[in-house]
């Protein structure tokens, strides 16, 4: 017991000094482009003080855009994801230091001789953030191998078990008994592991076997029930000798919501802009494909059941759904054309959704906005799904972000739910940075 906890203190401390070299190492490979090529550029060069502001400055920005794509992620992302992660982050970053580079130069024809500075440099830090982090995410895993884990289970078979131990690197369910059990076997089971898997338990026994871990100091992963999901976002109340929480199950706060539409507003309007030229050549492509309709409408639900016509580019053939009504692609769906295929992947056919953002029926993050008659079709076997449109539904979301396309049904609610009761402008920015890096992932867009 006392090596577990020896062993999490070490691996939270591994984890800061990595963080620190991540940093470390972007901060001084801009110092060294800032100091022998950039700042010569000026009118008036800085003098030391000013160059380590500059590269103060960026260390600063470059945290600031690490933290929310989760780039220090080094002992719990895939190697991909941490290094996408960074890749993109440092895309963002360059870019406003690039900007703000050209702005301090002042001289319009300097801007191509800044523009070759950063991509040496992006191209520089991104074989060092490969070297660096394959290396740093290697010994981690040599340092701390996963823990021995058992799970319990009741009788929803989700295939979490298996979905764990695709990321050996990380879990090893080894060992597993049901919920049927009678207790004292189930605590003589735990006493065998290092940590536990809680799937799908009754809440009485749920309740007994946390409490049992607590005592033992045992680490308890375990799959969270709508209700837990709803209190998500309860607030302590010390107002008596009773501890209180307070959950509103109200609206969010019209401030918010004034700057989500702020927000809302001006990602469509940029995204619109930039995106207008691959609108036209994937419009172009999907017309001289079967000269079909480019775009096609449905019926689709946002905030408190009101319906409005989704924009998209049409990936399938024309009438896919005559003969089977509404039905979800498949993963190898016939109805699906090649420039569909194309685009899906991608994500590409959701770029006219802008459009649906700027008229304000849509929301850049929120629940997947869903058919009336699937919408319906769900509410009958989950009751819970109609909790969702609580708020406007998204073109990206904790479901679509951390989810695939092919997650159940009960998942990609309890997503949803999570959003509902965390929302906040900084939730928002952040899911909107990680959709970016979906985008290059194969797996989210996997069919069902």
């Amino acid at each position: 017991m006392e090596q577990r906890n020896a062993q999490e203190n070490l691996k939270g401390l591994y984890r800061f000094i990595a963080a620190v070299i991540i940093t470390a190492t972007c901060g001084f490979s801009y110092a060294y482009a800032w100091f022998f090529e950039l700042n010569s550029l000026l009118r008036r060069p800085f003098l030391e003080r000013g160059n380590w502001m500059m590269v103060l400055l960026y260390t600063f920005m470059v945290i600031g855009i690490f933290l929310p794509f989760g780039a220090y992620k080094v002992g719990s992302s895939r190697k991909a994801h941490a290094l996408l992660s960074q890749g993109l982050g440092l895309i963002f970053a360059n870019g406003v230091e690039l900007i703000f580079t050209a702005m301090l130069v002042g001289k319009f024809k300097k801007i191509p001789e800044i523009i070759p500075v950063f991509i040496k440099l992006y191209l520089c830090q991104c074989l060092l953030m490969l070297i660096l982090t394959v290396t740093l995410i290697n010994i981690y895993r040599w340092l701390f191998p996963p823990y021995r884990m058992l799970q319990i289970h009741g009788e929803h078979e989700n295939g979490l078990a298996d979905k764990m131990n695709a990321r050996d690197d990380k879990f090893w369910v080894c060992g597993e008994i049901s919920a049927d059990s009678p207790l004292r076997e189930i605590e003589l089971e735990i006493d065998k592991y290092d940590a536990i898997l809680l799937n799908d338990l009754p809440s009485e026994l749920r309740n007994d076997i946390l409490k049992y871990c607590f005592v033992h100091k045992k680490r308890v992963y375990f799959t969270p029930k709508i209700s837990d999901i709803l209190v998500v976002g309860s607030r302590e109340m010390n107002l008596f000798d009773s501890p209180l929480f307070l959950n509103k199950n109200a609206d969010s706060l019209i401030y918010y919501l004034f700057a989500k539409r702020c927000l809302d507003i001006i990602i469509s309007l940029a995204g619109i802009i930039l995106t207008s030229p691959f609108m036209l050549v994937t419009a172009l492509a999907i017309h001289f494909y079967d000269g079909g309709p480019v775009f096609y409408r449905q019926k689709r639900l946002t905030k408190n059941g009101k319906t409005f016509d989704i924009l998209k580019f049409r990936s399938m053939i024309v009438d896919a759904e005559k003969a089977t009504g509404a039905r979800l692609a498949g993963e190898n769906d016939d109805r699906i054309t090649p420039v569909g295929h194309i685009i899906r992947k991608t994500r590409i056919d959701e770029l006219p959704q802008f459009f649906n953002i700027l008229g304000g029926s849509m929301s850049v993050v929120g629940p997947r906005p869903e058919r009336p008659e699937i919408h319906e079709d769900y509410c009958q076997k989950v009751p819970e799904f109609d909790y969702r449109l609580r708020v406007k539904a998204g073109l990206t979301g904790y479901a679509q972000v951390y989810g695939k396309y092919n997650t159940t049904t009960y998942d990609k609610l309890k997503f949803d739910l999570l959003y509902v009761e965390k929302a906040n402008l900084f939730l928002d920015i952040q899911l909107i940075l990680l959709t970016m890096r979906v985008v290059f992932q194969k797996e989210a867009t996997e069919g069902v």
